[in-house]
């Protein structure tokens, strides 16, 4: 660059799968852009202030991965542009042609963590890193450097379509809470929780050739070493080797996984750059009570939505880095109502429906996308999109993003209508899936004894009536016809009523079933397909069978019992840490949703995030506060009739936050402006408006 003032440096940077990105060896940037060619982002940095008069060298270090969960069949590509704005007006601008030099990077020829994330075991070479490392100073000799295969000038190759991200990742390095040594010499660090990050390990006296052998996991075996069985850490190596160079060196892995532990072979500095979506702290929910282990499940859910978004939402940051419609809709939920995030929904929502478009011309969704296994669907996770577009909405009063997946709604819909028999009325062998998910999934991993034998699946059923009064409500925004979709949704509600449910109200698993799950009972009342008159018969059964839904779903448990008027059942379901749920894993060591609450002994994901979207029914039902109106211009706060004494908190609205902090004598509200808020107290209800209100409650 030229040798006088810059008043302002732009990097833009697309690559086909993921980079870091480094001015005069300074990393300035890092990335993953995991989408089919065409579908692409590029993500623009501010580098401003790590350019000076004589700065001299931009450098990328790329990796490509080839096609597995979350990575779709494509090729390599890197495509970067530098702009230079300086005092005197003039500007410098450096791209990727075929004046740059590429070399192989320190990593050894290796084996896949596993055969799904496919993400690879890292051993790296330090030697090869240090004789790298002078890249970036003048005079380094490159001369056994290669030139670059450039495809052509922009847009070419795998760039034919660029989107700007509106995401992009925060890293942050932490210190493990403790560090044991073991009698081998070997060290074991712990972080205290499972974090997604790179181990990063700095030795000051490296010996040239040494190797060092690293790894992370979950658990640690009796004699204290890290556990890295199939599974402990659900069939997934998560070791690591390095070659030592001589002198001071940093081994930093490139690839993040969840981990709790970390063991090194030899002793180092041992930190973790933890890595998830950039949200806003200050639109961090918050929420402190009577009752520790609440405040705690609050905390693990919370922390696990976050941690489970990363460049998309993941199944998994240990194995399946692949986006599920189901885990994205779940922790999505979780990290609008408890970060304050809708980006992040607003990408994986776009992405989702790009699936109709180049899959399925009748009207489903993929089950993963981008997913390197192509066209894949879950038929129940195809049903629940509808609702998921209309809850960010409610979040975000964003109506430009409704109005743009509308059609894919109303495909959806197409394809569920398809499937009603002429003569129940009821969406029967809803197709799609296969295996354990032919025609639909119901829960995972643990259906709890549901009835899958049955041609007409109720929660089917009742995800398609969510699914057509979604698109209905979306229609009337949109200010298009609707009432097809309404008039479908209450037939279908009316043929429910009349054909899966027991003469005392109580609902079977499907036609002909004699099973009354826990799941399908929970969906009749959070769907709304339950008549109100129905709703105690119901929660008493919902109780009687303590918790016997997966993490995928037992949020709509909660939102069931809240609807229901439990919600001192909703708080035993989340503090009980004897019986299945969220207290147990916290009681069984958890720090991180499980993919069951059975993982432990079966051997399931421990960081997997779906069980985070109880956060939402949390903050309705025992901190009292419910969004009602787009965009949180109209809320309820209602004064909770649960044991708990004291709750306060806050949610962040789209209109600003909502403080909430009550006891059994008063409650204090503040309201943001240019919001209404009805709040219900046990003698009665008031509507506010915005300030700081108290109310002193009375029987």
């Amino acid at each position: 660059m030229a040798d006088k003032a810059v008043v302002r440096g732009r990097l833009y940077v697309a690559a086909s799968q993921q980079y870091h990105a480094f001015i005069d060896s300074r990393l300035v940037d890092r990335g993953a852009a995991f989408a089919y060619p065409g579908e692409g982002y590029y993500q623009v940095t501010d580098v401003t202030g790590r350019l000076a008069p004589g700065t001299g060298a931009l450098g990328v270090l790329y990796h490509w991965y080839g096609p597995g969960q979350g990575r779709p069949e494509g090729e390599p590509g890197l495509l970067v542009r530098l702009v230079i704005e300086y005092g005197d007006g003039t500007r410098d601008v450096v791209v990727t042609d075929d004046t740059w030099r590429v070399s192989r990077g320190p990593w050894l020829d290796a084996e896949w963590r596993n055969d799904d994330g496919r993400d690879f075991v890292e051993n790296v070479d330090g030697r090869i890193v240090r004789a790298q490392d002078g890249w970036a100073s003048a005079g380094f000799d490159d001369s056994e450097w290669e030139r670059p295969a450039v495809v052509g000038v922009h847009p070419a190759g795998v760039f034919t379509h660029l989107t700007a991200q509106l995401t992009r990742l925060k890293y942050t390095t932490v210190a493990p809470i403790s560090v044991v040594t073991l009698e081998s010499g070997a060290v074991v660090a712990d972080f205290g929780k499972v974090v997604p990050a790179t181990p990063r390990v700095r030795f000051r006296e490296g010996t040239a050739g040494r190797h060092v052998d690293l790894v992370a996991g979950y658990l640690c075996n009796a004699d204290g070493t890290v556990a890295n069985t199939p599974h402990a850490n659900q069939v997934t190596d998560l070791s690591y080797t390095y070659v030592q160079s001589q002198g001071d060196q940093i081994f930093e892995a490139f690839t993040y996984v969840g981990f709790r532990y970390l063991e090194v072979s030899e002793p180092g500095e041992i930190t973790a750059v933890v890595q998830h979506t950039d949200t806003d702290p200050a639109r961090a929910a918050a929420f402190a009570s009577d009752n520790p282990t609440l405040d705690a499940v609050f905390a693990m859910m919370q922390r696990s939505a976050l941690y489970s978004t990363q460049e998309q939402f993941l199944d998994t940051p240990t194995r399946e880095k692949g986006q599920f419609l189901a885990d994205a809709v779940t922790i999505s939920r979780a990290l609008m109502h408890g970060c304050g995030d809708r980006a992040a929904t607003a990408r994986a929502i776009r992405e989702i429906a790009a699936s109709q478009k180049r899959y399925w011309p009748d009207g489903r969704l993929n089950a993963v996308y981008p997913n390197g296994d192509g066209k894949r669907d879950i038929p129940d996770f195809t049903e629940m999109f509808p609702g998921w577009v209309w809850d960010y909405y409610v979040a975000s009063g964003d109506a430009g993003l409704v109005a743009e997946t509308y059609p894919v709604s109303v495909a959806v819909t197409d394809y569920v209508r398809r499937h009603r028999d002429p003569e129940t009325r009821l969406v029967t062998r809803l197709s799609g899936g296969a295996g354990p998910y032919e025609f639909g999934i119901v829960d995972w991993p643990n259906r709890y004894g549901y009835d899958t034998g049955t041609a007409a699946r109720t929660t089917v059923n009742m995800l398609a009536v969510d699914a057509l009064r979604s698109t209905a409500k979306q229609a009337a925004l949109l200010g298009l016809p609707a009432g097809e979709f309404t008039a479908d949704a209450d037939a279908l509600v009316e043929a429910i009523n009349a054909r899966l449910r027991r003469a005392d109200g109580v609902y079977v698993d499907g036609l002909g079933s004699g099973h009354a799950s826990q799941i399908a009972n929970a969906y009749a009342i959070a769907l709304g397909v339950a008549p109100p008159e129905a709703h105690p018969v119901i929660a008493d059964h919902l109780v009687s069978l303590g918790l016997a839904m997966g993490p995928m779903t037992a949020d709509v448990l909660l939102t069931a019992l809240h609807l229901a008027g439990r919600d001192d059942e909703v708080l035993r379901r989340l503090t009980d840490p004897e019986s299945l749920g969220w207290a147990n894993v916290l009681a069984r060591g958890g720090t991180f949703t499980w993919e069951s609450w059975e993982a432990l002994d079966t051997g399931e994901s421990m960081s997997h995030g779906w069980g985070a979207a109880a956060l939402a029914p949390l903050q309705r039902a025992l901190l009292g506060v419910t969004v009602t109106s787009p965009g949180g211009r109209e809320i309820r706060i209602c004064h909770p009739g649960s044991r708990l004494t004291r709750a306060a908190g806050t949610v962040w609205t789209q209109a600003g936050p909502v403080q909430v902090d009550w006891n059994a004598v008063t409650l204090t509200v503040e309201i943001p402006v240019n919001v209404t808020a009805e709040v219900q107290l046990p003698a009665g209800s008031h509507r506010v408006g915005s300030g700081r209100h108290t109310f002193t409650i009375r029987s």
